[in-house]
């Protein structure tokens, strides 16, 4: 299988790293940016690279555009006469509606709007998946292509902006939550490397109660809530300063 990433950004990157981490070949993956000089790290890692995206794209499998909304129309531009029957768009840019790949992928070719997050890397992005010009079959093909690097989160094309808002966006959000909770361990006299382990070893450990028991989070919080104790008087104090609403606030910011 060959596989072309146009766009050797941070989440081109990590998609990249996460696919040889699932056990991918790193030779069968060409990563290209417009200078050499962003493609040395992944070249000593043993990635094809290459400022051509016309050349990295012909032949390839799978398509992978990981570039910024506004480049899609020049990247467009040299992928598209290429393109030939059996390869497939997968198009990682964020709120470029369907009916305009479309018009930049002209033609038969298969296009499918995936949206992971950074945790790629790690083989943990929540990739939300909508096809735009594909069957059920191509989709699931570009689904079992994704699962290398984490979850798939199917959606309808009109709510792809609010999933990018919830996961790709999402990912910064609770890292600004892990940030904010290590500085206050720090200042209630925990020193900073074991404040970090234990918020990240919280958060995760709270995730993954969700994932296994397929609990609602309320039912969890209720559990460790008790009349008077601690947990609700923290739980208080951060709902009078805003702790919900600003977190749906900003979700909501990220799709105006």
């Amino acid at each position: 299988m060959k596989i072309a990433i146009i766009g050797a950004g941070n989440l081109g990157g990590a998609v990249a790293k996460g696919l040889i981490r699932a056990g991918l070949d790193a030779p069968g993956i060409t990563l290209t940016a417009a200078h050499l000089s962003s493609l040395e790290e992944f070249a000593r890692i043993g990635f094809n690279v290459s400022t051509d995206n016309a050349a990295a794209a012909d032949g390839a499998d799978f398509v992978l555009i990981a570039v910024k909304p506004w480049m899609m129309e020049e990247v467009a531009a040299a992928v598209a006469p290429v393109l030939k029957e059996g390869q497939m768009i997968v198009c990682m840019a964020p709120g470029v509606p369907g009916a305009r790949l479309k018009e930049l992928f002209p033609g038969r070719t298969p296009i499918v709007h995936a949206i992971p997050n950074t945790a790629a890397e790690i083989g943990k992005s929540a990739t939300i998946l909508s096809p735009v010009r594909a069957s059920e079959a191509q989709t699931g093909k570009a689904a079992e292509l994704l699962e290398h690097i984490g979850g798939i989160l199917p959606l309808p094309a009109e709510k792809m902006l609010a999933g990018t808002s919830v996961t790709s966006c999402g990912i910064a959000y609770a890292l600004r939550y892990i940030r904010a909770a290590v500085e206050g361990a720090v200042e209630l006299g925990i020193p900073p490397a074991v404040a970090s382990k234990a918020v990240c070893d919280t958060v995760e450990g709270a995730a993954r109660l969700l994932v296994e028991k397929g609990t609602h989070a309320e039912q969890e919080i209720d559990r460790v809530t008790t009349p008077g104790g601690l947990t609700i008087k923290g739980l208080n104090a951060m709902e009078e300063a805003g702790f919900s609403a600003a977190v749906i606030a900003g979700l909501k910011a990220g799709i105006k």
